[in-house]
């Protein structure tokens, strides 16, 4: 993960905004290529299995590269610490000053990527996808609604970002070729139809 990966997940992009997700055709379809199981604990789940928050360039990590990516006139110290900025959390349409008012989210959460496949998986591919700014995976949210999810229980606050989301939890599904439960794939599959 060096800059060559964060540069490349920038072009045609604006700034402030997640990578933009796969159209709802590709994600109907992609939805149906993934394999549909019971998610299995076992073993049980483990957050330090993920190493998150490694560094990317110079000495700015995962989390303060997202920052930077995802506010508008956000100014760092010679640390990478963000001293100011302002964000909007794509969730609720909350903005914010302050940059400790906002999580990094794992839009796959790390306890929904573990029981949908990623116990099997080895250190460097856990830290891979925990700290992935190439695809829809990481994003800055209003600190409260960073909380473990699965679409067929919970949804952005906020309506308009619910096709987004369900577009953008399929491909890094696919892309990491994680399983679906059920509930799971039923309640994507109803968010894409009305994509």
């Amino acid at each position: 993960m060096g800059l060559g990966i964060l540069t490349g997940s920038m072009v045609g992009r604006k700034r402030g905004a997640l990578p933009t997700p796969i159209l709802a055709s590709t994600a109907r379809t992609y939805l149906s290529e993934l394999t549909v199981e019971a998610e299995i604990d076992s073993p049980t789940y483990d957050r330090t299995l993920f190493p998150h928050w490694i560094t990317i360039s110079g000495s700015c990590d995962t989390r303060e590269t997202v920052l930077k990516r995802d506010g508008t006139s956000v100014v760092t110290d010679s640390d990478c610490s963000v001293t100011s900025g302002h964000w909007v959390s794509p969730y609720d349409n909350v903005a914010t000053n302050l940059a400790s008012d906002l999580d990094i989210d794992h839009l796959v959460p790390l306890k929904e990527a573990w029981v949908s496949g990623a116990r099997l998986w080895t250190t460097a591919q856990r830290q891979a996808f925990a700290n992935d700014l190439t695809r829809p995976q990481l994003v800055a949210v209003t600190d409260n609604l960073n909380q473990a999810k699965d679409p067929s229980e919970w949804m952005p606050p906020l309506t308009s970002f619910h096709c987004t989301y369900a577009r953008a939890w399929v491909q890094v599904k696919h892309f990491y070729d994680l399983s679906v439960d059920s509930a799971e794939k039923s309640a994507l599959s109803s968010i894409l139809n009305g994509c």
